[in-house]
């Protein structure tokens, strides 16, 4: 099962190209579930979403879908995984102040969270779209942390509309250049790589803090 899983988020272009030829109607609700449960499920950050958007965008460039309805319907998408897991982070923070004890979530996590979402809250919503894994944990983290619902909304709904507008038309504007074209699979693992690059400097960022404050760490 996981190489069949690999093989298609590797050849993501070659799957889509031939759902959307056969299943028109269907892609769309496959685009929408994938990139709402992406965001929105906790436990699903590894669906693709830079790639798939990127990919969906340059099959639009050659008309097998339309960019018109992808860009509001994949942004309702996103909006919506986003405000779904930011529900389910408040269950989680109410249970744990109610006295509701869980394994992996401590009550000092939340008081760190608070604090960190109070400096770097809206930036991060923003921000945590262009980073897989981050993408989703960001707006459960920001339940935990109390971020208030309207900030978290507001900011929710700009970073996905960038996140979507941003991937889809660049997949559109270089769908058709030819070399992009004939390289689709090598673009989309040149765009999982950049992608993961903001986090991966970020932990080695908060790795080398760590040590400097704890030398004998």
């Amino acid at each position: 099962m996981l190489t069949t899983l690999l093989e298609w988020f590797l050849h993501l272009d070659r799957h889509l190209a031939v759902l959307a030829a056969d299943y028109h109607i269907l892609v769309y609700v496959l685009l929408f579930a994938v990139i709402f449960v992406e965001t929105g499920v906790v436990v699903m950050p590894f669906l693709p979403g830079d790639s798939l958007l990127f990919v969906t965008g340059a099959l639009a460039a050659k008309g097998l879908l339309s960019l018109p309805v992808l860009i509001p319907l994949l942004i309702v998408a996103a909006v919506l995984g986003d405000i779904v897991n930011f529900a389910i982070g408040s269950m989680f923070r109410d249970r744990i102040k109610n006295g509701y004890r869980l394994r992996f979530i401590k009550a000092e996590h939340i008081a760190h969270t608070e604090r960190f979402f109070e400096r770097h809250g809206p930036k991060t919503i923003v921000l945590a779209r262009y980073v897989p894994i981050v993408r989703t944990l960001a707006p459960f983290v920001a339940a935990l942390g109390s971020m208030r619902y309207s900030t978290f909304l507001s900011y929710n709904v700009l970073g996905g509309t960038l996140w979507v507008v941003s991937l889809t038309v660049a997949g559109f504007a270089f769908g058709n250049i030819k070399w992009v074209n004939e390289n689709l699979t090598a673009v989309i693992l040149g765009i999982i790589v950049l992608s993961l690059v903001p986090g991966i400097v970020a932990w080695l960022q908060e790795r080398s803090r760590s040590r400097r404050s704890n030398p004998s760490a």
